[in-house]
C-alpha cells in the first residue's frame, strides 16, 4: 500500500493541521496502531476521509504519533503539507 507517513512527538492539546491537494484519508495513529496499519491488520485512528482542506486533528495525549495520508487503496497520488499548532499559554 502506498501512503504518506510522518511521525511526531506531540503534546496533548496540539493540533495537526494537514493541507491536501485533493480528497484523501487523513489518520493520526499511536505507535501500536501504526504497526497494525503497516501489517494490514485492523487498527484505530483519529481522523478519516477528508473532502475539504485543511484538516485539523486534535492530539488526545502526549507521545509519539504517526500521521498517515492515503487514498484508501485507490489509484493516483496526493500531496500533503503538515503543520503542528500548539495551544498558546494562558
Amino acid at each position: 500500500m502506498n501512503y504518506l507517513h510522518k511521525d511526531f512527538r506531540l503534546q496533548e492539546g496540539d493540533v495537526v493541521e494537514v493541507t491536501l491537494d485533493h480528497s484523501a484519508n487523513v489518520q493520526l495513529l499511536d505507535s501500536a496502531n501504526f504497526e497494525l496499519y503497516s501489517l494490514g491488520k485492523p487498527y484505530r485512528y483519529h481522523g478519516g476521509y477528508a473532502n475539504e482542506s485543511p484538516v485539523n486533528l486534535d492530539v488526545p495525549t502526549a507521545g509519539r504519533w504517526h500521521l498517515v495520508v492515503d487514498l484508501g487503496g485507490g489509484t493516483g497520488s496526493v500531496r500533503a503539507s503538515v503543520q503542528i499548532l500548539s495551544p498558546q499559554p494562558v
